[in-house]
């Protein structure tokens, strides 16, 4: 039976008045270990601190076998939960046995004094880190290997159900990360031990966490290594092209960046394992589309089926469509979290509405941020781009025109003050197709696109001599 041991429900926090990431969920069975991987900034080390009880969350709740963390005493947090920072440091000359000691203090009696299991759980740390010859020596004289071990063991005299590990093999060179992680992936075998880990190097995480969980402002993606780490996936979020696949003679999938003086990434890599994304050139989008929010959702899993190539954007990183558009999309045009659409981005967005055969405007929330997306479709439109409204609840039109009770349903949804609704009302006047499911949708596009195409055709073949 799968217990549930750490859970993020719906969690949302930030450090100023804009959240860093909102409703996140995330579940951690207990003897799993997972990997956290992203960019810098992105949250991962904030996630951990929620986890550990030292931040507290704005929304949501973090729950500890069943437990709410807020209603939990400090001291009952640390036996059951333990955290190993990014680097330990002390000012004062502890010896490692009695830096180690400091991880019973919370399992310790009213008085502090040591009791024999105590001396028991403080030794088997020692020993199962391999830090027991080093017991003597003053911490701060140790080497950086070295002092990660020892706080590794510190960590593991609370014997805690769950380990929190913030970039245990940064600042380590190969033969510590090795042996750092080599350690941890025994614990969690032989012990039990939950694990959640940040990481960097993706080539490390690939072979050594069962599951991972790509993290920017909110969870992109989470599943094993071959469902997480595509080139695709990985190049978006990372902001560099990256190949993914099988080096020769190996079994884990490698992550190798673009070649020196190169924009694309090295070929050097065979096949990848079944499941893999092997998907060839992303093809050039036929659509364009506006969302956000999940508005967008359904339908981009539905152009993604039907195997039509589109763009989408601007959305701000973190937002649910964002996630899901990192995997699906052949273009995605971002803005930076909870920020207003910046007039480079808006001009991303009249690159790419020049060079499709249509667009659709999902049913987003009009804000004074994203206002802008809506007056650049409106132009398009206005242009002749094709242009579908994807309206749930409104009378779809196939030849252009009104669907019924749309105007309601904008104002709904505009906090604009009216301006949005105003400028829906000029794209309704020229009649673009509406549809009240993706489904629809997809079919109003199909016909337009076929369409245009055959009066290309025939365009190009009266022009034959």
């Amino acid at each position: 039976m799968v217990t549930k041991l750490l859970i993020f429900e719906g969690v949302t926090f930030g450090y100023t008045n804009r959240p860093l990431f909102v409703e996140t969920h995330l579940t951690l069975a207990r003897g799993e270990m997972v990997g956290l991987l992203g960019p810098n900034g992105t949250g991962k080390t904030t996630l951990l601190r929620l986890a550990a009880g030292t931040l507290q969350p704005r929304q949501g709740n973090v729950w500890l076998d069943g437990h709410d963390l807020r209603a939990l005493p400090r001291r009952e947090i640390a036996r059951r939960l333990a955290v190993v920072p990014q680097q330990f440091t002390t000012p004062f000359a502890f010896t490692v046995r009695e830096l180690v000691g400091l991880g019973r203090t919370p399992h310790l009696s009213f008085l502090g004094t040591e009791r024999p299991s105590d001396r028991q759980a403080i030794q088997q740390a020692l020993a199962v880190t391999q830090t027991d010859a080093l017991a003597g020596r003053i911490f701060n004289e140790l080497s950086d290997g070295e002092k990660q071990r020892v706080a590794l063991a510190m960590a593991l005299a609370q014997q805690p159900d769950v380990l929190l590990l913030d970039e245990p093999t940064a600042h380590l060179d190969l033969k510590y990360q090795i042996s750092m992680l080599d350690l941890l992936q025994r614990l969690n075998r032989e012990q039990g031990l939950t694990i959640l880990a940040t990481m960097h190097d993706l080539n490390l995480a690939a072979r050594y966490f069962p599951r991972l969980v790509l993290f920017q402002q909110g969870i992109v993606a989470d599943g094993s290594p071959v469902e997480v780490l595509q080139s695709r996936l990985l190049s978006r979020v990372y902001e560099v092209p990256v190949e993914v696949g099988i080096l020769r003679g190996a079994t884990h999938l490698s992550i190798l960046p673009p070649q020196a003086g190169h924009d694309t990434p090295s070929h050097t890599m065979l096949d990848v394992q079944e499941g893999e994304d092997t998907k060839p050139p992303e093809p050039y989008p036929l659509v364009h589309l506006f969302g956000g929010g999940g508005s967008a959702e359904v339908l981009m899993r539905g152009l993604a089926d039907a195997g039509i190539p589109f763009s989408i954007g601007a959305l701000n990183i973190g937002d649910s469509d964002h996630a899901l558009a990192l995997r699906l999309a052949a273009d995605l045009i971002s803005e930076q979290p909870y920020t207003p659409i910046a007039p480079g981005t808006a001009g991303q967005v009249q690159q790419r509405l020049n060079q499709v055969q249509a667009q659709i405007l999902c049913p987003f929330f009009i804000g004074l941020g994203n206002l802008v997306l809506l007056r650049l479709a409106l132009d398009a439109a206005r242009h002749g781009l094709p242009t579908v409204i994807l309206e749930p609840g409104t009378k779809t039109t196939e030849n252009g025109g009104e669907g019924s009770g749309l105007s309601a349903t904008v104002a709904s949804r505009d906090y604009t003050g009216g301006e949005g609704a105003a400028l829906y009302e000029e794209l309704l006047a020229l009649h673009p197709l509406v549809a009240s499911d993706a489904a629809q949708a997809i079919r109003l596009l199909t016909k337009t696109l076929s369409a245009r195409a055959a009066r290309k055709g025939a365009t190009s073949s009266e022009a034959l001599p």
